[in-house]
Parts: structure tokens; sequence; C-alpha cells
């Protein structure tokens, strides 16, 4: 073939073109996008992090949170397609495997350590204080099942109780009417009712601090999603983790991080964070290993699985096994 200077230099410059557009759409593509569904609570503020300062750029991952303001259309989303993994609390888990739902927790995150509450007016100082009176919840929520863990440990049962169904960020506005004066909420909900009255009109009677481990929120993932991306979630494991560390050595920017995500102050967000306690790589095994602490989704998760039986959530407490999947966490933490 023949080429005059015109001709060749078009064909040079039609090539370059011809490149370019073939690799513009693979360096577009590098990037697997990974959508995970998620509540606005303060224990998730790793992944808030490590989406605000791209930690899973070098993972080849563009992984971004999607906010639902119930946590129980979580599920039904990853079901049909909408979202890939979701960030849900553990009784949540056993409640979708009892179902058939082949989810399984592949990361713990963090445990409520005061950050659920059951708070009340001052005149009520204790559970026992609880019989008869009207209580503000979010039924089939961490809230109903850390007010029925509360009355079992009591010797009451939500027949003692009048239901009164709110979501927990209707509870403030409730319990400041005096339409309740028990109300079960998390954070920040929790910090907007404690504030009222000058810090004077309402207390915590019972809170997660109580009962650790027993309010836990995982990484959750779909059998068949794990299967066909492991290399996805060990990325998002270990951008969560660099997110960890990020939190403990730029404080102050985490918290505005935080903060800005949830709608609070760094202020207000660096307070929240004192009651949940996000579990650091090394002891993130330890909940998938039997032992009689509520740390481990064993233990935990034969409360949570009894509690929801007697409540008629579930017909049958599925097998701890069923329901995690620790390759990820063994492999990382060694």
């Amino acid at each position: 073939m023949h080429f005059t200077l015109k001709s060749l230099n078009t064909f040079i410059a039609t090539g370059s073109l011809l490149l370019a557009a073939s690799l513009t759409p693979l360096a577009a593509q590098a990037a697997t996008s990974v959508k995970i569904g998620t509540t606005m609570w303060v224990g998730y503020g790793p992944f808030f992090v490590a989406e605000a300062k791209d930690f899973y750029k070098k993972h080849d991952l563009k992984v971004s949170l999607q906010v639902f303001t119930d946590p129980a259309l979580i599920p039904t989303a990853m079901a049909g397609g909408s979202v890939d993994g979701a960030l849900l609390t553990y009784d949540q888990v056993i409640g979708t495997v009892a179902k058939g739902m082949a989810h399984r927790v592949v990361m713990p995150v963090d445990y409520s350590a005061g950050g659920d509450a059951i708070a009340a007016t001052s005149d009520v100082t204790k559970v026992s204080d609880f019989k008869g009176k009207k209580i503000g919840f979010n039924p089939l929520s961490p809230s109903d099942f850390l007010l029925s863990y509360a009355l079992q440990k009591n010797g009451l049962a939500e027949k003692d109780i009048q239901v009164v169904p709110m979501t927990p960020e209707d509870v403030p506005a409730a319990m400041a009417s005096g339409g309740i004066k028990i109300g079960v909420t998390y954070e920040p909900s929790l910090s907007q009712v404690l504030s009222q009255g000058g810090g004077k009109k309402f207390h915590v009677v019972f809170s997660s601090k109580d009962a650790p481990g027993l309010i836990a929120d995982v990484l959750v993932f779909d059998q068949k999603y794990i299967k066909a991306h492991p290399k996805e979630i060990k990325g998002i494991i270990e951008a969560y983790v660099e997110a960890l560390a990020y939190m403990k050595s730029h404080a102050d920017e985490s918290a505005a991080i935080i903060g800005k995500t949830m709608g609070v102050s760094a202020k207000e967000a660096k307070a929240q964070l004192t009651g949940v306690y996000n579990i650091p790589l090394k002891e993130m095994p330890k909940a998938f290993v039997k032992s009689p602490e509520t740390t481990s989704y064993f233990t935990s998760g034969d409360v949570i699985g009894k509690l929801l039986k007697s409540k008629g959530q579930i017909k049958a407490i599925p097998a701890t096994e069923a329901t995690i999947d620790d390759q990820f966490v063994k492999a990382l933490a060694k």
C-alpha cells in the first residue's frame, strides 16, 4: 500500500481516533460498580468515609451507598437486584435466611454500645415500670428486638405493655408532645430525645450497652453474588479497614464527613460514635466462632432466633452456619 503525505496523516489521525475510542470505554469501565443498601446509622461511619475519600479506587471499585429510610425494604431491593449488597442488622439476616433468602454475613461492621436505647420520663426508672404503659417503637426492627429482650430479662412480655407503632425518627416528637412516656429509638433520634428539657426531661432506662453484640450491624451479600464477585467483596472489606484506620488518624475530618452524611454537626457525630463499637480487623474472626459471648453470632443468633420465633416473625430458627461466610475475614486477618 502506498500513501501520500496527506493520506498518511489522515490515516494516522483516523487510527489515533479509533484507538482513543477503543481505549476510552475500557478506562471508564475499569472500576466495577457496586451498590450497597443502607440506613443512616452512625456505625456505618467507615463506609461514609471510604466513599468520601474514594478508598475503593485502588481496588478498581466504584461503591455507592443507597440510603433507605426503612431497613425492612433493603432485603427486597437485594432480591430485585437494585442493590448488590447491604448493611443490615444481624437479626434481619436471621429473618431473611429463615424465609429462604441466601444472604450471608461476610464482615462484622459494628455493634451498638448504647446507640440504641429505651428512653423514658424521669418517673420511669426501671424496665418493670413499663407494665401497662404506652411504648412507641418500630415493629419488626432492632428497636422491637431491644425492647423484647429488655422485657424478657425483666419477666415481662409484649402483652404487658401498650404498643404504639412508629418509626425511630417519630419517637422524639411523640415524646416531646407527651403522647408517650417511653420510646425506643437509635442515633441520631436518641440524642434528640435526651436533649429535650435541657437534658432533664428524659433518660435512658435500658440500652444496647446492657447487651453488647446483641444489636450487630453486618455487611451482607447473596450467596450467588459472593461466588461471582469475591474480588470485589475483598476490596470493599479492605477499603472499610482503611477507612476505619483513617478515622483514628484523622478524627476531626472523619467526624465532619460522617456528620455531613448524617445531617448533623461534626461534634454530634463524634458524640454518637461513642455509642457504637466498630470492630477492627483483628477482632472480626471472633464473631464467626462459637463462644458464650453475645459478640459471637452463634450466641447472639440463638437469643435473637428464639425471640423472633416466639413473636411469630419466623417459623424456624436457621442454623448460624447458614447465615455467615467467614472466608474473606479469615484470609485478611491472617
